[in-house]
């Protein structure tokens, strides 16, 4: 679909307008300034958000060739003679108008709107697999269910759709009265409501009044009636009646009994279909269609999985949908983690693969400049001739693919893997991964961006944040987590010394970053890679001087360390005036901030302690501040100083341990954390011992009763320190707490499964979400800190995202 400018300048309610051209037409709604295709028919709107502005992006989009323009103010933009700019007081309420108008176009539209704390992407996904043959179906890409996702998701209806299936998330209260104005939805469907987000509202039925405002006009609705909390606030009784009996669903409509049988078990499945069935009755799906079409569901991947590939090459694995309506947002994850680097994407065949869509195809691979398209498939074969200006091979299968290429043929590149079910592409991921250990580490991207936007919660918006990723992001692999945070808003990241700095501005990360333990011997690196040291003494002070000076450095940002208390590093008051003299001596180092540590913020007996720390650091800034002629940045809060002393927050604040999931404090203020990283290992032998047999080096391991003892694949080599044994620790294996039997060796340890339904090759998690990392230090007698930098390099990251 498409709209003039002028139409869109009167949708939006401008203020004021600079149409130099009021006949261009605007098809492509943008964001983002990384997820930009046609720069022709784009409408950018600059929003100033927790991450950024994008105001400061738009020099940047016009040197790409975009036009159109929707901005809150003119000032400090350069204002071009043929581009146009919408002046409005809200870019953000400007967007979701136009989404608004844009979907009212379509009055007579079936639109379903799926809201709920869980299960909102797999429900709609799988309610398109099931009502794909009797609808043109528009839907959210992955989890567009944000105040902007939801706007740019309505934007794909066109006029051949017959049913629009949009998510609906919130994570406070008064947003989804904006979704629910934007959707006008026909039928809401609300999956459940749990705890999940809880630290946006006040009370459970504050969250469930916001959740159902989503009902209000629909003339069908979707819930789950066990809910009494539900069920009381919508006054409404739920006709169905289900009763499971394994994986088969039997229910009652217009007094007949049916059943559907789904292939899946777990109760949290059995639940989604459940939601399903119920929208597909209001859709008035015959039962039997409903039995035949459920029982071919297939799973719904929403993981992209990061990789280490092959010949220094980047994997990511994206099994969510092969169609084109989820390849835009899995290219926009590529493009950011590309940077300069030459990119190639594997794909099948679509799932909706009819000529328009492989159009649609070519045309996003071409905007993304992607360096090169492997497709397979026999579609994929038969549309080549649309992908003319791409650099493309096409095959017929996967064992075509295998059999043409190698891993020679894959070096240096970031490749994206995005397979329709059917095509084996499990395959082509075990080629182009490099092969490690059976163990891993699981890196949870969303769980460390839902951590950060928590801190950030607690602090002024205008207070800057500084993300630790020290010790390689405490384990988990500093480039992932950096890039994370880096587009999640952070200002600075921090780490440890001069070589992580280094690490992470060769893999692209341009975002300050401090040097917390500046142990220099190379310091041209450290002033070409502009890595910002912490000062804490006047001998760096004046060594980093006469570095500086004998590399031509002007004006090099610096931090100032005051030791307050933790007797570590840092200037005393005292220092300070010899310090001021020999900064006010020289122009080679600039101050940027000043700052200390607090050393027992997490422990509240000790809280006099803390605040004379705090008063003794604003002496000491006071005192530097007075013979500067810039504003120092102050911080001293960390992960608990935030949660505990907000009022101390000043222009910036440290988050440590906390973004990892890892809880500092233990009043319930921390609760809502999720865990980062999840050690995993697999079980490669099982066997049944009679009471009394020893397991283990030196025999320690005596079983007190008939025992199914299995050996995971894990040992102190990989970071498992030998205190785990013996029943000190327990693994989570079948469903349950498995305990360590006898010593933990080098690479592999025992537990105890008996009672359970494990078999070999089932996965163990040795920490994460069901077992807290902070089991495994208190069994060591140590901190969690210790346990995430202890595992092992040869243990293989592996990063996803929902």
């Amino acid at each position: 679909m498409k709209y003039s400018i002028s139409d869109i300048a009167q949708v939006i309610d401008s203020r004021a307008t600079v149409l130099n051209n009021p006949h261009a037409t605007v098809s492509t709604l943008l964001t983002d300034s990384r997820s930009l295709t046609q720069p022709g028919e784009t409408i950018f709107f600059a929003m100033r958000t927790g991450m950024g502005d994008g105001h400061q992006y738009i020099s940047g989009l016009y040197a790409q060739g975009v036009r159109n323009y929707v901005v809150d103010t003119l000032e400090g933009i350069e204002v071009h003679d043929d581009a146009n700019y919408i002046v409005t007081a809200n870019t953000l309420a400007a967007l979701q108008r136009l989404a608004g108008h844009h979907r009212r176009r379509f009055n007579d539209l079936e639109v379903i709107a799926i809201t709920g704390s869980r299960g909102k992407t797999r429900v709609k996904e799988w309610l398109n697999q099931l009502l794909a043959a009797d609808y043109r179906i528009v839907r959210s890409p992955r989890s567009y269910n944000s105040q902007i996702g939801v706007a740019l998701s309505l934007w794909n209806i066109n006029d051949d759709t017959t049913l629009a299936i949009i998510e609906a998330g919130i994570s406070t209260t008064r947003e989804m009265a904006a979704l629910h104005e934007m959707i006008k939805p026909t039928m809401g469907v609300i999956t459940n409501v749990g705890d999940e987000h809880d630290e946006g509202f006040e009370s459970m039925e504050e969250k469930i009044n916001e959740k159902t405002l989503i009902l209000e006009g629909c003339g069908k609705c979707i819930y789950c009636g066990d809910d009494e909390r539900i069920k009381q606030r919508l006054h409404k009784d739920l006709p169905l009646d289900v009763k499971v009996e394994g994986s088969t669903i039997h229910y009652t409509h217009d007094g007949c009994r049916y059943q559907a049988t789904v292939p899946f078990t777990a109760p949290v499945d059995i639940e989604n279909a459940i939601t399903c069935l119920g929208v597909m009755l209001a859709l008035g799906i015959a039962p039997d269609v409903i039995a035949e079409r459920m029982a071919r569901l297939t799973p719904v991947a929403t993981r992209i999985n990061v990789i280490e590939g092959v010949n220094n090459c980047t994997v990511i694995a994206d099994g969510y949908s092969s169609d084109s309506n989820s390849l835009a947002p899995a290219l926009d994850f590529v493009a950011r983690r590309t940077g300069s680097r030459p990119n190639t994407i594997i794909m099948s065949d679509l799932d909706d693969g009819d000529d328009e869509a492989y159009a649609h195809v070519a045309q996003c691979l071409a905007g993304r400049k992607v360096s090169r398209l492997l497709g397979v498939g026999p579609a994929m074969c038969s549309h080549a001739s649309m992908f003319g200006g791409i650099n493309a091979r096409f095959f017929e299968n996967t064992a075509q693919f295998l059999d043409a290429l190698s891993q020679g043929d894959f070096e240096d590149e970031t490749v994206l893997v995005k397979g329709a079910p059917g095509y084996d592409f499990e395959l082509i991921l075990d080629l182009l991964e490099v092969k490690r250990h059976q163990t891993v580490e699981e890196v949870d991207l969303n769980a460390l961006a839902h951590n950060f936007k928590f801190f950030k919660s607690k602090v002024n918006p205008t207070t800057k944040t500084v993300a630790m990723v020290k010790a390689s992001g405490y384990g988990a692999g500093s480039y992932e987590i950096a890039k994370t945070l880096q587009d999640r808003g952070a200002d600075y990241l921090a780490v440890a010394v001069q070589d992580e700095g280094v690490e992470l501005r060769e893999a692209g990360i341009t975002m300050p970053i401090i040097v917390l333990n500046p142990s220099v011997v190379n310091y041209k690196a450290m002033f070409r890679y502009n890595l910002e040291p912490e000062v804490y003494s006047l001998e760096e002070c004046r060594e980093l001087i006469k570095e500086g000076t004998r590399c031509g450095v002007k004006n090099h940002a610096v931090h100032i360390k005051i030791d307050i208390g933790m007797h570590r590093l840092g200037f005393t008051l005292e220092q300070l005036p010899a310090l001021i003299e020999l900064l006010g001596s020289q122009d080679v180092l600039r101050p940027a901030s000043v700052f200390s540590h607090l050393c027992v913020a997490d422990e509240p007996e000790q809280d006099d302690y803390t605040l004379q720390q705090i008063e003794y650091f604003t002496r000491c800034v006071e005192l530097l501040q007075s013979h500067c002629d810039h504003h120092l940045l102050r911080h001293i809060l960390n992960t608990s100083g935030i949660v505990r002393f907000p009022q101390y927050q000043l222009d910036m604040v440290r988050i440590g341990i906390g973004l990892y999931g890892i809880k500092t404090v233990f009043d319930g203020s921390e609760d809502a954390l999720l865990p980062v990283s999840s050690l995993k290992s697999v079980i490669i032998s099982i066997k049944e011992w009679p009471a009394g047999t020893t397991v283990g080096y030196g025999r320690r391991g005596v079983l007190k009763r008939d025992s199914r003892i299995a050996t995971v694949t894990i040992g102190y080599a990989d970071g498992l320190d030998r205190h785990c044994g013996g029943g000190n620790t327990s693994m989570w294996a079948g469903g349950q707490r498995c305990p360590t039997v006898g010593n933990v060796c080098m690479d592999a340890v025992m537990i105890d499964i008996t009672g359970t339904n494990c078999k070999v090759g089932d996965i163990v998690e040795i920490f994460g979400n069901h077992i807290p990392v902070e089991e495994l230090s208190d069994a060591r007698g140590t901190i969690p800190y210790e346990i995430l930098t202890s595992v092992s390099p040869r243990v293989k990251r592996v990063y996803y995202r929902e």
